[in-house]
């Protein structure tokens, strides 16, 4: 099913041992019960860490909290969660880091490597996964902007600000 013949977008294969292409595309999975669960694929920058996460997500947060801020160096993080899901790392385990906010419930893992962020489990069994680091497309669109309340002083009437398809000269 997934391989060299694959005609998906080039953007989601991977290099495979023996130089073999590794289609990344969503595969959808049936349960015992009838209900769909689906495969995603992701990776950090450096390419160290792969995982796959199988399962459906429950909801897709825009985080504006002030911890987000700070570990994501934005205006807010870009976070899955999945209540039910299963988590392989398919490569590179050993460069994932997990650091925990010391007196609160806020936990990042990433590469050691690239600094990457990487999905995470809470406490009872969530799983969070940064939406960046996923090479599969996720059709899901955000269910809410949460922490709002801290939101950066800057991040409003962002439709306004020029776009550029890339670096502005």
């Amino acid at each position: 099913q997934y391989g060299s013949g694959c005609k998906t977008n080039p953007r989601t294969r991977r290099s495979a041992p023996l130089g073999e292409s590794l289609c990344l595309c969503v595969r959808k999975l049936q349960t015992t019960d009838g209900d769909l669960m689906t495969d995603y694929y992701g990776t950090c920058l450096c390419g160290n860490a792969k995982f796959e996460v199988q399962g459906t997500f429950d909801g897709f947060y825009l985080c504006h909290c002030q911890h987000c801020q700070k570990d994501t160096g934005s205006a807010h993080a870009a976070n899955l969660f999945l209540k039910s899901a299963k988590l392989s790392w398919l490569a590179g385990s050993e460069s994932v880091t997990t650091f925990t906010l010391p007196g609160t419930r806020h936990t990042k893992s990433f590469c050691k490597f690239c600094g990457s962020a990487l999905p995470n489990i809470h406490e009872g069994g969530l799983l969070l996964v940064p939406a960046g680091c996923l090479d599969t497309a996720v059709s899901m669109s955000p269910t809410a902007h949460i922490f709002t309340s801290s939101k950066a002083v800057w991040d409003k009437d962002l439709d306004d600000v020029p776009e550029f398809d890339k670096l502005p000269e």
